[in-house]
């Protein structure tokens, strides 16, 4: 299987997965001011769902700002399997209502990272070109939202690239995510990481999109750093440097060398006559 991943643009809009080209949930403003924190951050889903607004959030971003998404294509059949999403906070209206925001201001918001069914192996190739294109452009950071699922939306996340399979102990399972992420956590007593917990999963959560929320572990897997511990929305970051921006360079150009070099022998045995693949005698 073959990953290719490119730049987003309004060309390649259109052949975006539906949902990713339908949902809203970070790109336009929840509240009226009436709604509290909690509601404005769960909303009601269906007002978040319109191509044309995410359309044009990203029209204004490339226009404004530069490059705000990568695609993952497979090279099989061409379709796009996964995309992500970036921006400066400012831009990102549903950040400032999280409880671990606001987001540092010398960040750049990694909003999500997202795989199609069967093709999770494309996360990590496209948070590779995310820091490749933001350490060229002299980005200091990247944040990020992740989220503590529930045992049911860890069996329900389909083709999310931040799912972990549920296991018998999957309760439990939870209350260690916790513990893994945060050492904070350690000076809480097991009744109170219950009952915040529970509270926190059993509050009504009408309209959150689970979708488009990278999984807590997916980013601490990835190198990123808890900035600020939740129970259930923590903040990550992961300082950039001009050496990960060389490192993901070199490594993009030994690949593409390897391609061009292994299309050109098959072009000469071609030529020669030759089964390709066979060395001539």
């Amino acid at each position: 299987m073959t990953i290719a991943v490119t730049r987003l643009n309004l060309d390649s809009f259109e052949s975006l997965p539906a949902h990713t080209r339908r949902c809203v949930f970070w790109e336009v403003d929840p509240s009226p001011a009436a709604r509290t924190t909690e509601a404005a951050i769960f909303g009601e889903f269906d007002v978040f769902e319109s191509e044309f607004d995410k359309e044009a959030w990203i029209s204004a971003l490339l226009l404004e700002w530069g490059t705000c998404g990568q695609v993952a294509v497979d090279g099989q059949t061409g379709h796009i399997v996964g995309t992500a999403f970036y921006a400066p906070p400012g831009r990102v209206p549903r950040a400032r209502l999280f409880p671990t925001s606001p987001v540092s201001a010398d960040a750049v918001l990694l909003t999500t990272i997202h795989t199609e069914p069967g093709f999770d192996e494309a996360a990590p190739i496209l948070l590779d070109s995310v820091v490749t294109d933001l350490v060229r452009r002299g980005v200091r950071a990247i944040e990020a939202f992740g989220i503590v699922r529930t045992p049911a939306e860890t069996m329900g996340s389909g083709g999310d690239q931040s799912s972990h399979s549920p296991s018998p102990h999957a309760g439990v399972t939870e209350l260690g995510a916790l513990e893994s992420i945060s050492s904070d956590l350690a000076a809480w007593s097991d009744d109170a990481i219950i009952e915040i917990t529970r509270a926190v999963h059993d509050s009504p959560q009408v309209g959150l999109c689970t979708e488009c929320i990278m999984d807590a572990h997916f980013l601490k897997d990835s190198g990123f750093d808890l900035v600020a511990s939740h129970a259930r929305f923590p903040r990550f970051r992961l300082e950039l440097d001009e050496g990960l921006g060389w490192k993901h360079e070199v490594e993009h150009a030994l690949e593409q060398l390897v391609v061009m070099a292994a299309l050109d022998l098959a072009g000469r045995e071609r030529a020669a006559g030759v089964p390709v693949g066979r060395r001539s005698t």
